[in-house]
């Protein structure tokens, strides 16, 4: 969903004659600088390595928000048991009830309501579980985004069509503006003015 509207256009300064396709390869160029595909309220899933010692993950795309009534933006959260290091502190029989069911390297279904989160740093931290094992793996299911597009990215996606607009390479072509174009002039386009104003939505993940 383009995140200008044309009742939106005059409010951030862009003529109402602005089209449709300058808005939608803004919006696209704002997705593919965010690294994400969306900035509404999406679902996504990721597998996350967890450092030995410490029970926190921290996910990739913020702000986590539930979608529509959902009690919660953890849809689902699975854990793979660690074998404990050398040095670890671990009781010594609740170690060998966890081999004797083999549940290191196996995965154990993790009851979101357990989990407390911080939904602006995308921050999870695991319960304990009764074996006392560690967790190296996370997978999650969760749901983030924007409940409305405000006007940080709106005033963004406006002047990236302004910045277009000035492009002599881009403005000067009678066809249709599409995403390939806009991905080309992304450099000039994405200035640092609108890089302060998407700095909160960037993906965390690389790549």
């Amino acid at each position: 969903m383009a995140y200008l509207e044309p009742a939106d256009y005059s409010n951030y300064g862009l003529p109402d004659s602005t089209t449709a396709d300058w808005i939608n390869a803004a919006t696209a160029l704002i997705n593919s600088y965010c690294r994400r595909p969306d900035l509404n309220i999406i679902q996504y899933t990721e597998r996350l390595r967890m450092v030995s010692g410490s029970r926190a993950v921290r996910l990739s795309y913020l702000p986590l928000a539930p979608i529509g009534k959902a009690p919660s933006a953890l849809i689902s959260i699975q854990g793979r048991y660690a074998q404990p290091r050398r040095g670890e502190a671990i009781d010594n029989a609740l170690m060998e009830a966890a081999c004797a069911f083999s549940l290191p390297g196996q995965w154990s279904n993790i009851d979101p309501g357990t989990v407390d989160f911080d939904p602006n740093t995308g921050e999870l931290t695991m319960p304990w579980n009764v074996f006392g094992l560690p967790y190296n793996e996370i997978a999650v299911t969760y749901s983030a985004g924007l409940t409305t597009i405000g006007d940080d990215v709106k005033t963004a996606c406006a002047q990236i069509v302004r910045n277009a607009q000035s492009t002599p390479a881009l403005n000067a072509s009678k066809t249709k503006i599409d995403t390939m174009q806009m991905q080309y002039f992304s450099s000039s386009l994405v200035d640092d003015t609108v890089k302060v104003w998407l700095a909160p939505y960037v993906s965390n993940r690389l790549g």
